[in-house]
């Protein structure tokens, strides 16, 4: 038997096995790690791109009466790898004078997804020539990968019932509506 467990202790067989073992969970984790925050990058990245094209169209006359859900519909479709975007994502619009400034509430509205079906009230307000508007976005995604180290502590961070397990994108652009209405 001492012969056996001596000739067990001097076997080299598996050495390389043990190191992998011991050092492919740390690397794979780095891996999913920064898959998520590529994925969460490039979801930004579209988001701000959403808001920016339909920024430019509201200001420039392309969309003249600009609604809750033209606008969802318009920065879905110029983002398009936002996932249930039309339902995720949430719109202000909202007119500021720059000569009597009041700053933007610092609370951004975003979709509760306790309760998705609710309509928030007074997120749009009238655009007219001339006036400084802007406009907020903010969309709710689950993680894309929420076992990783990144999408557990996404998950932490956000932990109440609006958020319900995702985190939100916020995107914002600010513009002045270019005099194109007859008034």
């Amino acid at each position: 038997m001492k012969n056996l467990i001596e000739s067990f202790i001097k076997d080299e067989k598996g050495t390389a096995a043990l190191e992998f073992v011991l050092v492919f969970p740390v690397f794979f984790g780095f891996f999913l790690m920064t898959y998520e925050a590529g994925i969460i990058s490039s979801r930004h990245v579209m988001l701000e791109r959403g808001v920016d094209v339909t920024v430019r169209e509201v200001r420039i006359g392309a969309i003249p009466d600009p609604t809750r859900d033209n606008l969802r519909n318009r920065i879905c479709a110029v983002a398009g790898i936002l996932p249930d975007c039309i339902r995720q994502l949430e719109i202000e619009l909202v007119q500021r004078d720059p000569r009597a400034w009041v700053a933007l509430d610092p609370d951004i509205k975003c979709v509760d997804r306790g309760d998705l079906d609710a309509v928030p009230v007074n997120l749009i307000d009238g655009t007219a020539n001339n006036e400084l508007m802007f406009m907020r976005a903010c969309i709710r995604i689950d993680p894309f990968l929420p076992s990783s180290a990144l999408g557990k502590a996404i998950v932490a961070a956000n932990d109440n019932a609006q958020a319900d397990g995702s985190y939100a994108l916020v995107a914002t652009g600010a513009f002045v509506v270019e005099p194109f209405r007859a008034e």
